[in-house]
């Protein structure tokens, strides 16, 4: 079994760079970047449940049937997973302002992709790992401790961007406006750093290629949007935008 896992931590790093260079040219058609052009589409409300939804369900699945269910360091990585997708599946679609919508071809890509990294994060987790490794002790150890606080931190900045992108606008209101504040002051979109920052620490609190692959695959999918909206606020908005001082999505860097 773990050599037919750590050949699908290969494939699916190997599909990340492949993703990754695919959107530097073309734009995933939903959010800001809708397209007609990706197919038939549905409310973006819904839209977002199910593609979040399905890594919730799965990761439940592959605790509730694995013999290290009650191991109390898999158990805190499962509530630190599973609390950022019940966020994701059940609150931040109903949060959406607007009636927006959202490709079907990007609701199955997400929902598939979700679905994989599910097995990755819960395969190792539950199934992969070896069974003394994440012993009570793992949770006072430095990795785990550091990991958290990332993770802790990552998903504040996620959730609270998130927020100040929603309160741009009031009810009816059309027009754009540039985030500000917050890690805003840094980078244009903070809401993908904050994602990042989570499982980059995610990554780190499980010590695991699984967790690293993920972070990489988090890095793939929002990095190239990110630059893309960063070019749309130099043209929306060339006098408030400095971009000397604020990046991309990684602060100080890109």
């Amino acid at each position: 079994m773990t050599q037919a896992f750590n050949i699908f931590l290969i494939v699916m790093a190997a599909v990340a760079v492949v993703v990754f260079i695919a959107l530097l040219f073309v734009d995933a058609g939903y959010g800001k970047f809708y397209n007609p052009k990706w197919g038939p589409s549905l409310d973006n409300h819904h839209g977002w449940f199910l593609m979040e939804v399905p890594v919730f369900i799965a990761m439940l699945v592959l605790w509730w049937y694995s013999d290290r269910r009650t191991d109390p360091s898999r158990l805190v990585f499962l509530l630190l997973f599973e609390i950022h997708y019940f966020h994701r599946s059940f609150i931040f679609p109903v949060q959406i302002r607007g009636r927006s919508k959202m490709p079907w071809a990007i609701v199955i890509m997400g929902a598939a992709f979700n679905t994989l990294n599910a097995f990755m994060q819960g395969g190792w987790i539950f199934w992969v790992s070896p069974r003394d490794m994440y012993g009570s002790d793992w949770l006072l150890k430095a990795p785990f401790i550091v990991g958290t606080l990332l993770f802790a931190w990552g998903m504040v900045v996620n959730i609270s961007s998130d927020a100040t992108i929603r309160s741009l606008r009031k009810p009816g209101d059309t027009a754009h406006y540039l985030p500000k504040g917050g890690m805003f002051r840094y980078v244009t979109s903070a809401n993908y750093f904050g994602e990042f920052v989570e499982w980059v620490g995610f990554a780190v609190l499980t010590w695991s290629w699984a967790g690293a692959v993920f972070a990489l695959w988090t890095f793939a999918n929002l990095a190239p949007r990110a630059a893309s909206i960063y070019e749309r606020y130099k043209r929306e908005f060339p006098d408030q935008l400095d971009t000397r001082r604020v990046k991309r999505m990684i602060p100080l860097i890109w």
